[in-house]
């Protein structure tokens, strides 16, 4: 009866929440343990689905993996928004320290993405391209629409080569802080904060 129970639940989820729902616990494990360590059995287990409902949404693993992190990265896009009326300066620290927050609460699967891009894999190489791109967009609207760095941001053809070399460079910053943080969030975020805004002062 009780699992009878269960599958009438599992039937009305819909395509769409049924894969939001799988997301959600790969980013839970994928936060809390590192990458070999996350088994697609376990996901399904705690998903309450079978290993063959989640290959048909998913391939393989890193086709999984990398559909976390293209979600986690959309709601980061959407947690470090731009709010009008507010100075760029304000905005770009509340956003650093949003991001590393969620840098320093998902270590595992920050680590793990950065390494899978280095080695070249398409399906996250892919992910981290579209990532990076609206990371920029959303970095140089705010930048643009701000009175103090407006007219320099507009003004500079290589404004957006800046903003993409800036996130690299904050990549890796944050990459060295999780093997060993000496500084503290304030720290790194001040850091990360002075390099962009020297960047497109300059």
């Amino acid at each position: 009866m009780v699992a009878n129970q269960g599958e009438r639940t599992r039937r009305r989820l819909s395509t769409q929440e049924r894969r939001e729902q799988l997301l959600a616990v790969g980013a839970r494990l994928f936060s809390d343990s590192p990458y070999d360590e996350v088994w697609i059995e376990q996901v399904a287990e705690i998903a309450g689905v079978s290993r063959g409902l989640l290959y048909h949404y998913f391939p393989t693993k890193r086709d999984f993996f990398a559909a976390v992190v293209e979600r986690e990265s959309e709601r980061m896009l959407r947690m470090t928004e731009a709010v009008p009326g507010v100075p760029a300066r304000d905005q770009i620290a509340a956003g650093l320290d949003t991001y590393l927050e969620y840098v320093q609460a998902h270590a595992h699967g920050f680590r793990a993405f950065h390494r899978a891009d280095a080695a070249g894999d398409q399906a996250v190489r892919k992910v981290y391209q579209r990532a990076l791109a609206a990371q920029e967009r959303q970095i140089l609207a705010a930048l643009a629409a701000d009175p103090e760095f407006g007219s320099a941001v507009r003004g500079r053809p290589d404004a957006a080569l800046a903003v993409r070399g800036w996130l690299a460079f904050t990549t890796a910053v944050c990459l060295e802080w999780l093997r060993g943080p000496g500084l503290s969030r304030e720290q790194v975020r001040d850091l990360c904060a002075r390099a962009l805004l020297g960047v497109i002062a300059s």
